[in-house]
């Protein structure tokens, strides 16, 4: 039986390496890809190895950013390019085999053990696979090779990055010499929390978490820490499975508004377009779902306000007035009256939308068929074709939303 070769394929900075391969003139310039300040959503979503090393990190404001590196330059994002480019590296990676598994935007596993038959050992499918993603594309891949997902991820963020190769195999054969003394927070799994749990124990290292008593982290922490010893270990016998986000667990959709909403009124409007919104996605998905959640944020980042609490209703749904209602609930009962920087809704425990059992007291049909004929209108001439009054106000979003993907413009 053939060792199994798992690859962690990541796009050096994706959205900048577009950016880049797009407008040649960027090149050899500090650039960044980050949020529009004017709504709140000035933050660094990708920066380019020049403005890193200048010391500018993904995930902080713009201004903290442009402090460190003044000549800076930044582009807006354009998410529906991302999307495509990304699209297209999938079609690349679906020529060396068929299991691929996307991870996010800019990574995606892939199985090429029996892939070695028709394209060689595995470095030489490495190379292959970053000359044909920078000749399509214009983006360079880094390469991590393990015998499983978990190493293959350690061996891209830890090595693979880092090296001028762009390409590092972490297995059974090196892992102790190179893997282990690397600090845990560099392991697959572990954030800061965890991080602070493991110091308090003694443990530094990956190593330390390896040759440590697996029954005293499940003790601390149950399977939980089983799975940590296991990933210091390199054990790992979950599969490339190219269909495993098919099957999603929530609809949900979450909103930074442009500026602070102070009252219920102008808040229950976004309530209502984030409960539209959802729903929308569900029937084009075709789900319903039993549980509703719903969560605010407020404006201090210092003291935390806000909450998030779900409610279940009596039988499923993906009617937006029947998820806003649900919401509204919950945010009378536990908002503390205090202004709201973001707000978000969910609809989750999801199931078919083919069966439903009818109910005699309610409008079910008539809501479907009225959710039908808004959801062709809106197919046909755009999403803000047809909209409730209430997002004609100045406090709906709408035809700002209406204009991006994931947040950000298209």
């Amino acid at each position: 039986m053939m060792k199994r070769v798992i690859f962690l394929v990541d796009m050096q900075s994706f959205y900048v390496s577009v950016e880049k391969a797009d407008q040649p003139s960027l090149q050899g310039k500090p650039v960044v890809v980050a949020g529009d300040p004017e709504r709140r959503s000035g933050i660094i979503l990708a920066a380019c190895p020049l403005a890193k090393q200048k010391g500018v990190k993904t995930a902080e404001p713009l201004w903290s950013a442009q402090a460190k590196c003044p000549n800076l330059i930044v582009v807006q994002p354009r998410m529906q390019r991302y999307i495509d480019i990304s699209y297209r590296i999938t079609t690349i990676f679906e020529q060396f085999t068929d299991l691929v598994e996307p991870y996010s935007i800019d990574e995606q596993f892939l199985d090429v053990t029996h892939s070695q038959r028709l394209f060689g050992e595995p470095h030489q499918i490495a190379r292959n696979i970053q000359e044909a993603i920078m000749d399509a594309t214009g983006v360079y891949c880094r390469v991590g090779i393990g015998p499983n997902k978990v190493l293959a991820k350690i061996a891209c963020d830890n090595f693979a990055k880092k090296n001028e190769e762009g390409i590092f195999q972490l297995d059974e054969s090196n892992m102790r010499q190179v893997m282990w003394p690397l600090p845990h927070g560099s392991m697959f799994g572990v954030g800061s929390k965890m991080r602070q749990h493991l110091e308090r124990m003694g443990m530094q290292t990956i190593g330390d978490i390896a040759t440590s008593a697996v029954n005293t982290l499940k003790k601390r922490w149950g399977i939980n820490g089983v799975v940590l010893w296991q990933i210091a270990n390199g054990i790992d016998t979950s599969p490339v499975t190219p269909k495993t986000h098919n099957q999603q667990k929530a609809i949900g959709h979450q909103m930074t508004l442009p500026y602070n909403y102070e009252t219920e009124e102008a808040i229950k409007v976004i309530l209502l377009e984030l409960s539209e919104e959802v729903a929308y996605r569900a029937r084009r998905k075709g789900y319903r779902g039993m549980t509703v959640s719903v969560g605010v944020r407020g404006v201090d980042f210092n003291v935390r306000t806000g909450f998030y609490r779900q409610i279940k209703l009596t039988s499923p749904t993906n009617n937006g007035m029947d998820i806003f209602e649900a919401a509204y609930r919950l945010f009378v009962l536990y908002w503390d009256k205090e202004p709201i920087r973001s707000a978000s809704i969910a609809l989750s425990r999801l199931q078919s939308s083919t069966s439903h059992q009818l109910n005699l007291f309610d409008n079910t049909i008539k809501d479907e068929k009225l959710n039908e004929v808004i959801d062709t209108i809106r197919a046909k001439y755009g999403r803000t074709s047809i909209l409730r009054a209430s997002s004609l106000t100045k406090d709906g979003q709408a035809f700002a939303r209406a204009e991006k993907i994931g947040g950000h413009y298209k």
